[in-house]
């Protein structure tokens, strides 16, 4: 924006950044332009409409400068507020972990619907691979009240992420982090009782594609947390290769997966010796979620 005397109020700020991000081809400008005003004035986004007139000091001013022009590089919102929303949940973000997509609130929307109309059991044990910033694990544990999740993701710095969630929402006592590559902690560190429930947002995008992601995904987000491998079923393939032997009988799994996978996806939990196999679609209209349970 332009660094000139005039008087910036909250209007004529987020005026000018909005047309700024929709010339740099943001998604959502006026959105993404509120989230970091908000951020800087340290105030909930709607106080905005109720302080339009006011003056934003210089040293505020300098601050937003910053931040508008690493978002026009393409820099994600969420990195630049470290926030982000999930499940009607407020999550801290960092570049370590994946943030949290609108899709990925399939699994908690099943997960929940699920336990209603099934039954859950008295306090369902749950476990969360590829936890990331905690997101599911958070999301199921707050809004299902009975149950217990252990959450295990290969990165300390997720992990990390993680527990800073969980501690700010008051869930360690029903939920436990820790490091590890998908099922591993069950062999050597924790006990490996069957679980009720099996959650995944794993890495499901074919090793080959990354580069061709969007700009802000592909040069901030984690490859760690994106790349599936050759095929973008690397990790989906090790989680239902095993899933059958950690669930009790009846138990399901939940993983997302990317919106063209369903036939292998189905395939392959299958041929693991899952059972009512099935892809839900997300809001928008696409296969988002493989179902699948382990028999009884």
């Amino acid at each position: 924006m332009p660094q000139t005397a005039q008087v910036w109020t909250v209007r004529r700020l987020l005026e000018w950044t909005s047309g700024f991000f929709a010339r740099r081809q943001l998604d959502s400008p006026r959105l993404s332009a509120e989230l970091l005003l908000a951020h800087v004035l340290q105030v909930p986004r709607i106080r905005l409409y109720t302080e339009y007139e006011r003056i934003v000091e210089e040293e505020d001013l300098s601050r937003f400068r910053e931040l508008v022009r690493r978002a026009g590089e393409h820099e994600p919102i969420a990195y630049l507020t470290g926030q982000a929303s999930f499940f009607g949940l407020e999550l801290e973000v960092t570049r370590d972990v994946l943030i949290p997509r609108p899709e990925t609130e399939t699994i908690v929307e099943h997960v929940l619907l699920d336990a209603r109309l099934s039954g859950a059991p008295p306090a369902p044990r749950v476990l969360d691979l590829c936890t990331g910033s905690g997101c599911l694990a958070a999301a199921i544990a707050y809004h299902l009240k009975s149950c217990s999740v252990l959450g295990i993701d290969i990165s300390p710095q997720a992990i990390d992420v993680a527990r800073r969630n969980i501690a700010r929402l008051q869930l360690e006592a029903r939920v436990v982090l820790t490091v590890g590559d998908l099922f591993e902690p069950l062999r050597s560190r924790i006990t490996a009782a069957p679980f009720d429930l099996i959650v995944a947002n794993p890495p499901y995008i074919p090793s080959g594609h990354i580069d061709s992601l969007d700009r802000n995904v592909r040069d901030y987000e984690p490859r760690i947390a994106l790349d599936g491998g050759a095929d973008g079923l690397e990790i989906i393939r090790r989680i239902l290769s095993e899933a059958a032997q950690r669930l009790q009988p009846g138990g399901r799994c939940y993983v997302e997966i990317q919106f063209d996978q369903a036939a292998p996806v189905l395939e392959l939990a299958r041929a693991a010796g899952l059972v009512e196999a099935r892809v839900v679609k997300d809001h928008g209209g696409r296969d988002r979620v493989l179902i699948a349970s382990a028999p009884r």
